[in-house]
C-alpha cells in the first residue's frame, strides 16, 4: 500500500510518541527533601507556590487517621525544616492544592462545616471515619492566609471528596464515592458560577467499575492526571494521564511510561509551576536481602525510621516528553 500524506503523518506522530517513552523511561524521580520533606512517616498531596519555593503537603501516621497539612520554605536549595500550617492543625486536615494563581489553596477536612456543629463523619461498608468536605484560604493583602471558608454546594454531599484540583478557569476536579460512582471512587468536575458551583459532573474515563482517585488537572485543561488502576497497573495504583480530545471528551487514559510507576503504590499526583513537572507520593523503598548486614541498635533504628522505609514519600519527576509527544509545548 503506498504511504499517503495522512499514513506518513501517521507514522511521524507513532515515531515521535515511541521516542518520548523510551526518553521518558529514561528518567529517574527524585526524592524531595530526604529526612526533612520525605521521611519515615506518611506525606503525601504537594501544593507548590507558583515561585517554587514554598511546598505545602499532607504529613500522617501510617494508618493516615492524624492527618495535618504542613508548610516548607526553600532557602539557599535547601528545604526548612516543615511547620504546621496556620488554618492547620486542630482537624483531620488533608491533600492541599493551590489555585494556578496562588491566591486560593483548597483541602479536605472533617472540621464541622458550620461553627459549633459536629465533625464531618462518613462510613462506608459498615466503618465510619473521619469524613472530608471542600474548604479553602485566601491570600490576604498582607500575604497571610485568611480564615478557613467551606465550599457549600452538592459537591459536598456524600462527606467522601478527596484530592481537589483548580483549573486556571476556576473548574474544581476531585475523586469521591458518590451516589453515581458505582462500587469505585471516580472522578467530578464542578464549574463556578454566580451562586456557587455546578452539579458534579462524573468524568468518562473508560469503565466505571474501574477506580479512579487525585484528579491533577493541567491549569488549562488540556491533560488529566490521576491513580487508578485501568487493566495495566504495575502496583497497587499507578498513574495516568488523558488528554483532551477535540470534541472536548478525554481520550483513553495510558498509564504514564518510566519510572514514574512501579511495583508500589503511587497517587496523589500534582503539578509543578514548570513545564513538565510533576510531583507524586509513593511508599517504593530500599529492597531487602538476606541475609542482611548485621545490625547494631543505632542502625537498625535509622533504617527502619527513614524516608524509604515503606511509608509514603514525595517524588518529582520530568514528564514534559509525554506532554510534547502529544503537541503540548508549554
Amino acid at each position: 500500500m503506498p504511504f499517503t500524506s495522512s499514513r506518513l503523518a501517521a507514522l511521524a506522530a507513532s515515531l515521535l510518541l515511541t521516542a518520548a517513552v523510551h526518553a521518558a523511561e529514561s528518567h529517574t524521580g527524585e526524592l524531595v527533601g530526604p529526612s526533612t520533606i520525605s521521611t519515615g512517616l506518611q506525606e503525601t498531596s504537594v501544593a507548590l507556590t507558583p515561585d517554587g519555593d514554598t511546598l505545602y503537603f499532607m504529613r500522617s501516621d501510617f494508618s493516615e487517621s492524624d492527618n495535618t497539612i504542613v508548610v516548607s520554605q526553600r532557602r539557599d536549595g535547601r528545604w526548612s525544616a516543615p511547620e504546621v500550617a496556620p488554618f492547620s492543625g486542630r482537624w483531620h486536615d488533608s491533600e492541599p492544592t493551590l489555585s494556578p494563581d496562588g491566591q486560593r489553596l483548597y483541602f479536605v477536612s472533617n472540621r464541622p462545616p458550620h461553627a459549633g456543629g459536629a465533625p464531618v463523619t462518613a462510613s462506608m461498608g459498615g466503618h465510619s471515619f473521619a469524613g472530608t468536605n471542600l474548604w479553602y484560604v485566601a491570600r490576604q493583602a498582607d500575604g497571610r492566609w485568611g480564615e478557613p471558608v467551606h465550599v457549600d454546594g452538592a459537591l459536598n454531599d456524600g462527606a467522601m471528596i478527596y484530592n481537589p484540583s483548580v483549573a486556571a478557569n476556576g473548574d474544581i476536579y476531585f475523586s469521591a464515592h458518590r451516589a453515581d460512582s458505582g462500587a469505585a471512587y471516580q472522578i467530578y468536575v464542578v464549574h463556578p458560577r454566580k451562586d456557587g458551583y455546578s452539579a458534579p459532573e462524573r468524568q468518562e474515563l473508560g469503565e466505571p467499575a474501574r477506580n479512579r482517585m487525585d484528579p491533577a488537572i493541567d491549569p488549562r485543561g488540556r491533560f488529566l492526571i490521576y491513580a487508578g488502576d485501568e487493566g495495566d497497573s504495575l502496583g497497587r495504583a499507578d498513574l495516568y494521564i488523558a488528554f483532551r480530545q477535540r470534541d472536548g471528551r478525554w481520550g483513553k487514559p495510558e498509564r504514564l511510561p518510566g519510572d514514574v510507576n512501579s511495583s508500589a503504590l503511587e497517587n496523589a499526583p500534582s503539578l509543578g509551576p514548570h513545564f513538565g513537572e510533576l510531583y507524586v507520593a509513593s511508599n517504593r523503598r530500599d529492597s531487602v536481602s538476606f541475609p542482611k548486614p548485621s545490625d547494631d541498635m543505632a542502625s537498625l533504628q535509622r533504617r527502619l525510621h527513614s524516608p524509604l522505609n515503606g511509608s509514603r514519600n514525595l517524588w518529582r519527576f520530568d514528564i514534559a516528553d509525554v506532554l510534547r509527544a502529544h503537541g503540548i509545548e508549554h
